[in-house]
């Protein structure tokens, strides 16, 4: 595997969504890194592509609802933290969270399961995802996603996606604690 800058050169075979992260990050004058690679749809498969993209942090992303499933979420975490929805529930005072139907993740981000990431906010046009982040992810200087695509990996600056891309796409994010495993 190769870290490229920018866009690939040739887009041909690549998904329209892929293309549109691309158009956008290139408006909005953020740079970035890409490793393109097989499908990536579990941490186990992101190990290599981690080495790559180091010193990025490389992120769970967990899109998640609450029980009525009439509240969604993306939900940013460091790949080392484990996910338990008390921590998360308490803090966002929401029922109690669990996983999405992949349904309205393809209807409201225009991901498919193991592509989930930040960059699909920018296909949520009605808002109706909101944005949870670790506060640990915050305090990194670079964070590794997908462009909703599990073909490539990309490294950004924090500051570009939390300062930049995300006022250009009209959401904002909360900041939440997770304990560390070892807690």
């Amino acid at each position: 595997m190769e870290i490229y800058h920018g866009r690939p050169g040739d887009t041909t075979g690549r998904l329209e969504k892929e293309i549109r992260v691309y158009n956008l990050l290139e408006q909005l004058k953020i740079p970035y890194e890409r490793v393109d690679h097989e499908p990536a749809d579990t941490m186990e498969a992101c190990r290599e592509i981690d080495k790559i993209l180091a010193p990025a942090v490389i992120c769970k992303n967990l899109f998640l609802c609450n029980s009525q499933q009439t509240k969604f979420y993306l939900l940013m975490i460091r790949e080392d933290k484990k996910f338990k929805t008390k921590d998360i529930s308490k803090q966002i005072n929401s029922a109690r969270l669990s996983f999405a139907p992949s349904e309205k993740m393809q209807e409201y981000l225009d991901i498919t399961p193991g592509a989930v990431s930040v960059m699909g906010l920018m296909n949520d046009k009605e808002n109706q995802v909101q944005l949870l982040v670790d506060e640990e992810v915050l305090n990194s200087e670079y964070f590794g996603c997908h462009p909703c695509v599990n073909t490539t990996s990309l490294r950004v600056r924090t500051r570009d996606v939390f300062e930049t891309f995300l006022q250009a796409v009209h959401h904002d994010y909360i900041t939440v604690q997770l304990p560390d495993q070892s807690e």
